[in-house]
């Protein structure tokens, strides 16, 4: 019996060391191992990259203990320098591990070709919703003798009349030719106090006048933009193609004007 009972001790000793050994082992893998080799603890936070320009993000990166990639995918914004960064993935902010690649799309280095689209006999306002939906830029407002009120009567690229189909740059600017609904003839100034400056132009060249000096007056008492005063006053008799000034809003102390 006593044979039985050492013999039981000893295997109970040796599964005590193996469990003993086999936990120092998961212990030093967990705790000191794979802590070390994933950079446990050890983050960083993403920079905001937008608006890079490509020359200027492995520097900035490096110096971030990051790294990045350019992604097949490109965009193209207008207003954007050509080849800088319009987005990224993580995003800023984020906290990522050290030597994370940031994968980035740039601005297109050239503008892409579009078709431009038929305004012609459009009305104005459908126009310009048109002209943004195709990435393109409202130019000016040219109003000429004609029956048709705010109607377009033609398009212009760079001072050219342009015809539907036509290539042109995304971003391109488009002049619009627009009827007056009144031709040369005396009419009635329209009241545009309260409005906001584009809905101010539109209701002015619409007329037959045009835009003369805008002053910018600092108030906190209506939105930024707002039309305060005009000169001449609305309701009296103009000319087609007299000046109206405009007085409009702007974020500040009151002022008087």
């Amino acid at each position: 019996m006593s044979t039985i009972k050492e013999g039981s001790k000893k295997v109970i000793v040796h599964i005590a060391l193996i469990l003993g050994l086999l936990f120092a082992v998961l212990f030093v893998f967990f705790q000191i191992y794979l802590p070390g080799y994933t950079n446990h603890g050890e983050s960083v936070t993403v920079p905001d990259l937008e608006n890079f320009h490509y020359s200027e993000i492995e520097k900035y990166l490096e110096a971030r203990n990051l790294r990045y990639e350019i992604t097949p995918d490109s965009g193209f914004v207008a207003d954007a320098q050509p080849l800088a960064v319009l987005k990224q993935n993580p995003r800023p902010g984020a906290k990522v591990k050290r030597d994370r690649k940031i994968y980035i799309t740039l601005n297109a280095e050239n503008a892409p070709l579009i078709k431009m689209p038929n305004l012609v006999n459009s009305p104005i306002k459908n126009a310009q919703e048109v002209l943004a939906n195709y990435g393109l830029v409202r130019g000016e407002i040219i109003y000429t003798p004609d029956i048709g009120h705010n109607v377009v009567l033609e398009q212009k690229f760079r001072g050219r009349s342009i015809k539907e189909g036509f290539e042109i740059p995304k971003g391109s600017q488009i002049d619009l030719v627009v009827g007056d609904g009144l031709g040369k003839q005396s009419l009635a100034i329209p009241n545009v106090v309260g409005m906001d400056e584009e809905e101010a132009e539109i209701a002015i060249v619409g007329s037959g006048l045009r835009l003369g000096r805008i002053n910018y007056v600092t108030t906190d008492t209506v939105p930024k933009g707002t039309i305060l005063k005009q000169l001449p006053p609305s309701g009296i008799e103009a000319k087609t193609g007299e000046l109206i000034d405009l007085w409009v809003s702007e974020l500040g102390v009151d002022t008087n004007f």
